[in-house]
């Protein structure tokens, strides 16, 4: 709730996070790059607590950000749930708080709602240290659902990837305001605009957590800046990854 607030816990929050990816002291990373990394440790695990349960689960708690207490220092959240919607044939529909919809389509829109409910105001919080304006901003978000459940769901298996994948093309199809964007997956080697393989980094920035794939692509819409601070850790997704580069990835990864 702090970082929703903005002003000095954000400031206090990205001085740590700068802190932890400055390879060189002598060359911090801008203020808007320390912004935006700060901002991606933040969305990647809060975006988790709603996708994870509706992936395994099909159910989506409503979390706004009075109910999440994330412990910057370690990366940790803690939540208190109320209220989660589920289907009508889940045992925990008789439970209190449940508010039942009718179909799969209808938890998606409950899904959009509760990331969008919960992310907002966060966005406002940093948005006087970053250098974007609102689409970015949600086409952040949006990267930041697709790649964090793409992610969970390599560890999970082949299969369960497959699964992830068709799951979050049916939730972010494009045109589901305020996302930006789609998920946009692709198959390998669909063209020179897709990149291949991997999500674009672990819950500390760093693409080097990435877990190899070669069932889908994607490119992000946003990019999270993290090769200003160390060049040579581009991410697989990242938008600015030219053609030969995503090529000789792919053949690493085959």
């Amino acid at each position: 709730q702090e970082l929703a607030r903005g002003g000095r816990a954000v400031e206090e929050y990205v001085a740590r996070a700068t802190a932890h990816v400055a390879h060189d002291p002598a060359r911090p990373p801008r203020p808007d790059v320390a912004a935006t990394l700060a901002l991606h440790r933040y969305l990647w695990p809060a975006c988790l607590l709603f996708t994870v349960p509706w992936f395994l689960r099909n159910r989506v708690p409503r979390l706004p950000v009075g109910d999440v207490s994330f412990h910057r220092a370690g990366g940790r959240m803690t939540v208190r749930a109320h209220a989660f919607s589920c289907l009508p044939d889940d045992p925990a529909a008789r439970l209190p708080g449940a508010r039942i919809v009718s179909c799969a389509a209808e938890l998606r829109n409950e899904l959009r709602a509760a990331i969008a409910e919960h992310t907002g105001p966060v966005l406002e919080g940093f948005r006087p240290l970053l250098r974007r304006g609102p689409r970015a901003l949600w086409g952040m978000v949006t990267d930041e659902i697709t790649e964090g459940l793409w992610y969970v769901g390599q560890l999970l298996g082949r299969h369960e990837e497959e699964r992830a994948v068709r799951e979050l093309a049916a939730l972010l199809p494009g045109g589901t305001a305020p996302y930006a964007g789609a998920a946009g997956f692709q198959p390998p080697g669909d063209g020179d605009n897709t990149s291949v393989d991997t999500p674009s980094g672990d819950a500390s920035d760093s693409p080097a957590g990435d877990v190899p794939s070669a069932s889908a692509t994607r490119s992000r819409l946003t990019c999270c800046l993290f090769y200003t601070v160390s060049p040579s850790a581009t991410c697989a997704t990242c938008p600015r990854t030219c053609g030969p580069e995503r090529n000789r990835r792919r053949a690493a990864v085959a």
